[in-house]
């Protein structure tokens, strides 16, 4: 099962993101789900133009060909390539954070800063790869594996704002339902997919530890989390909103 079909990049990141966002319909309803892709998209997509015309944000880089037409500086792929790696890390952080209460400001923020984190350890894992096939290019290299480590706080900054704005406005919550609860960790899943792909076929050796400690661990602990706590999550699985 490691050895998927050769659809590119841009043809695993489309079945990717049409999985999150099926799925987030599925257990948050398509309001919710729209508004959650809106803020990622807009956010996403202006924090890279920023950073690709200025270098203020993730460090001095621009986008090859490879990655297909854009929109202004930036590859239509990557906002959409951020909502794939969104929707799953959001989820993951919910598992951690079980039993916090993400209505307060406290709990919300909690969860974003978390979010955030888990999907920068992402980037950390897949970044250097990403670079090194030509997709992008870091212009004056960087520290970790020809990567600025200034990107990654770019990332964490980035994807903290989706995680909070998304998170004021789809206050309140609804009221919670019954679901699967295979069904509603299978975002947590593809996260730890991810993990055991980069760790078992990475093309930079260090990174297969790296990403066993940096996406294996928060997988793991998520899903002991999601299969062996008991306590009550109101916020892993509601009602739709019609």
């Amino acid at each position: 099962w490691l050895h998927l079909p050769a659809l590119g990049n841009i043809g695993f990141t489309i079945i990717f993101v049409l999985f999150a966002i099926l799925h987030c319909i599925a257990l948050e309803g398509s309001r919710r789900t729209a508004l959650f892709f809106a803020i990622s998209g807009i956010v996403c997509y202006s924090m890279e133009e920023i950073g690709v015309r200025t270098g203020l944000i993730y460090g001095a880089y621009h986008y090859s060909a490879l990655l297909g037409p854009r929109l202004g500086d930036v590859p239509i792929i990557i906002p959409l390539a951020y909502f794939m790696m969104i929707y799953p890390s959001w989820l993951v952080a919910r598992a951690l954070l079980r039993g916090v209460d993400t209505h307060a400001i406290s709990g919300l923020t909690a969860h974003a800063l978390v979010a955030a984190l888990v999907m920068t350890a992402w980037d950390v894992v897949m970044d250097p790869g990403m670079a090194a096939a030509g997709n992008w290019i870091w212009e004056k290299g960087g520290a970790y594996f020809g990567v600025p480590r200034h990107n990654f706080l770019g990332w964490l900054l980035t994807t903290f704002l989706v995680y909070w704005i998304a998170g004021w406005f789809w206050q309140p919550a609804p009221q919670p339902t019954q679901a699967a609860k295979t069904f509603a960790s299978l975002p947590i899943i593809v996260y730890a997919f991810f993990a055991v792909r980069y760790i078992a076929s990475n093309d930079i050796p260090a990174l297969q530890l790296i990403a066993l400690f940096c996406m294996g661990v928060p997988a793991f602990v998520a899903l002991l989390q999601t299969y062996l706590n008991n306590t009550t999550d109101t916020k892993t699985i509601v009602e739709p909103s019609r």
